[in-house]
């Protein structure tokens, strides 16, 4: 199994929820970081200062070729979750993804574009942004580019997560809120074996080259919702499903206080449809045959280190 020497490594959206993560762990294996960020972001505050920061919107080919020129890998994990419109997810999802691969191949074209997707881009009619993730990987496959790949996590969790954490506080409460049929089984990942998946791909580049791999914790099946409530509350909760009448009832509300507002909901109906999907599985055979990668943080102790005092990686 050949292994690729990372030297310099550009990631965009590394001031987000894995980006942060990401980032430091790059550093710490001894890879110069170069973080684009938006001009006039002050994310900046959240980066680790043996960062190198340089300024370029998606939208400037020219800023997008400097920031590339020189480097082994480009990780892009920028992304739009939130949205009420299609056009409100392609700028990051699509158009970004295209403007980077471009600027990948006028710069440093041997170098590997890893994109960090997601496992709702396996079903792109569900919703508009699983549709934008699938249009995103579409775009970096016709790139033209000679190296890239694609990673699609399912549901991510671990420190700095805004999601997911409500629902895992309810649960060691004693209530998990199943939001999808009777029999629901989900793939989860901690975003720390994440990160340790995208350093594997970077440094198995040729292995991974013009692949898609999904990836999750490696538990057989994933869960249902009373495997998650034992293993977040380490005891047996109560089950409640919620209701998709509900769940639709808040989207369309969601979508009318947007439009108003003008600001980005999550639950939307298109998000409701991804929600109420009977499963979401992965299969890491094959990426951890192409890499050595495996996953080796399972819910248990994920959750247990999320509910723990934040230490100094977890607040910056």
């Amino acid at each position: 199994m050949t292994t690729a020497v990372l030297r310099r490594v550009l990631v965009t959206g590394a001031t987000g929820f894995i980006g942060r993560r990401l980032h430091r762990l790059l550093l710490d294996h001894g890879v110069a970081v170069r973080a684009l960020l938006r001009p006039g972001s002050s994310g900046a505050t959240h980066l680790d200062p043996r960062c190198d920061v340089v300024a370029a919107a998606l939208d400037d080919d020219q800023a997008l070729a400097d920031a590339a020129m020189g480097v082994d890998a480009v990780v892009y994990v920028a992304g739009a979750v939130r949205g009420r419109l299609p056009a409100d997810f392609h700028a990051a999802n699509v158009a970004g993804v295209a403007a980077v691969a471009a600027a990948v191949q006028r710069s440093s074209p041997a170098a590997l574009l890893l994109l960090l997707s997601s496992l709702a881009a396996s079903r792109p009619e569900l919703s508009a942004y699983a549709a934008s993730k699938r249009q995103g990987e579409r775009a970096l496959a016709a790139s033209g580019l000679e190296a890239w790949s694609v990673l699609r996590p399912p549901a991510v969790y671990g420190p700095g997560d805004a999601e997911l954490r409500g629902l895992f506080d309810l649960a060691r409460r004693g209530l998990a809120l199943r939001p999808g049929p009777r029999g629901q089984r989900l793939a989860l990942l901690h975003v720390d074996d994440v990160c340790r998946a995208v350093l594997a791909a970077l440094t198995h580049a040729d292995a991974c080259r013009g692949r898609t791999f999904e990836i999750d914790d490696g538990r057989p099946g994933g869960y249902d919702w009373d495997a998650i409530g034992q293993a977040v509350a380490g005891r047996r909760v109560r089950q409640v499903g919620v209701p998709a009448w509900l769940l639709g009832a808040l989207a369309r509300a969601n979508l009318a206080v947007s439009a108003v507002t003008g600001r980005a909901p999550m639950l939307t109906p298109g998000k409701v449809r991804e929600l109420r999907q009977s499963r979401w599985l992965c299969d890491n055979r094959a990426f951890t045959l192409a890499t050595g990668w495996a996953p080796q943080i399972d819910l248990a102790s994920g959750a247990a280190r999320l509910f723990q005092p934040p230490t100094e990686n977890d607040t910056t």
